[in-house]
């Protein structure tokens, strides 16, 4: 559940619309003071909180939260219209904010942010539930077993150290999502190391042992993945430098780091036309085509051998059903596999971040790889979309322009 906070009914609406369109719940309160109450009452994931309001500004609602043990966890997103000041954005993040975003508020950061936070909050809890059940293993076996005693106290206090700096970097990291995607990566590590020597040297004998270290990991390895791809997804927002390419030598580039898992698949890429030269950012379309040829490897039966084709012709019009035309103001692209497929009633939903189709512990990824080509198509002027049937394999098509460098 996420709190908005903010003395004014017409800036809360807009806030809880976009949440809703997302599948987000939220409540609002319309005081510093009602929202410190509420906060009493309720465990929120996350509060939305407006600097300006009479009695208790944002700020200092900031600090009594930060300042309680109750509410010191639940990350704040500051917004305000006039506060634009770095004084005042160095001011919100001292009160205890992860964020300060300014008015206008764009619908698509915006809920970038939000999700960001949520997901980080929520992958932080489940670290926390996890080390407690595994102090509570440790704290057994250092009573069933008296020489392990010495041993297990210096892995225990390893493994709260860690956390300890997890938590700190948490803190301090949350400000920006690609500072995040950074600096988290080494305590993950050394997460998963210790978590590991813990379930080598102290668990063996317990049953559950070996369960609570391995949920430990791929909770770790979930949050690295996700923490790879947003700063990705975040790159996107920087100034592009565009020039002249071959699509051709980005799809040999892709297939070439793909070779290992092509030959363990034993997969094909078809390229049945000639691809043409265009105009944009060579880094971004690789992303493109690696995520797309990366899910149709992932997304085929294992019983079944990869098989991708790549088409291209031109056509007059952005229609993904426009007859070819060879001196087309578009260029239309399909990348077709004989994967599982999906329904087509989900053809909008793969492109939203952080939203599968499949449970993870059937299909690696993070939710986020479609989100970005998609991203990257628009930035190119361009649109993506996908066709398919459950079984029948999936088409992805994309219709770009055929401009030049200073048309874009």
């Amino acid at each position: 559940m996420i709190l908005i906070v903010d003395d004014k009914r017409e800036n809360i609406l807009p806030l809880k619309k976009i949440l809703e369109l997302h599948n987000l719940e939220s409540e609002e309160a319309y005081s510093g003071e009602e929202a410190l109450k509420m906060t009493l009452q309720k465990d929120y994931s996350l509060i939305i909180l407006d600097v300006q309001m009479p009695g208790m500004d944002g700020f200092e609602v900031g600090e009594a939260l930060a300042g309680s043990k109750r509410t010191k966890d639940i990350p704040i997103i500051f917004l305000s219209a006039i506060s634009k000041e770095k004084k005042y954005i160095a001011k919100g993040y001292q009160s205890g904010g992860v964020d300060y975003i300014t008015k206008p508020v764009d619908p698509d950061l915006f809920i970038l942010r939000v999700k960001t936070f949520l997901k980080l909050y929520e992958q932080q809890k489940e670290l926390m539930e996890t080390r407690d059940l595994l102090v509570t293993e440790i704290r057994y076996r250092k009573d069933a077993q008296e020489n392990l005693e010495e041993n297990v106290a210096q892995r225990t206090s390893e493994l709260q150290q860690k956390n300890r700096e997890l938590e700190l970097s948490n803190h301090e990291l949350q400000q920006f999502s690609w500072v995040v995607s950074h600096d988290l990566k080494e305590p993950l590590r050394k997460i998963e190391m210790f978590v590991k020597l813990l379930g080598e040297r102290c668990l063996n004998e317990e049953p559950n042992g070996p369960f609570y270290v391995q949920r430990t990991i791929l909770a770790a390895e979930r949050m690295s993945n996700l923490i790879n791809d947003l700063l990705s997804f975040s790159r996107l927002s920087s100034e592009p430098i565009f020039e002249e390419f071959l699509l051709r030598d980005i799809i040999d580039e892709v297939t070439t780091d793909l070779e290992y898992v092509l030959e363990e698949k034993q997969g094909i890429v078809n390229i049945n036309c000639e691809m043409p030269g265009i105009v944009g950012v060579r880094s971004q379309f690789r992303q493109v085509f690696q995520n797309l040829i990366s899910n149709s490897l992932k997304f085929t039966p294992k019983d079944r051998k990869p098989e991708i084709s790549i088409n291209c012709d031109r056509i007059d019009t952005p229609d993904i059903a426009a007859i070819s035309s060879p001196n087309g103001s578009y260029y239309r692209i399909k990348v077709q596999d004989n994967g599982i497929g999906f329904d087509a009633q989900y053809a909008e939903k793969i492109f939203t971040i952080f939203q599968r189709l499949h449970h993870k512990d059937s299909y690696e990824g993070t939710g986020i790889g479609l989100a970005i080509a998609r991203k990257i198509i628009e930035k190119h002027k361009g649109t993506i979309t996908g066709e398919s049937k459950p079984g029948e394999g999936a088409t992805f098509i994309i219709i770009l322009p055929t401009a030049r460098i200073n048309d874009l």
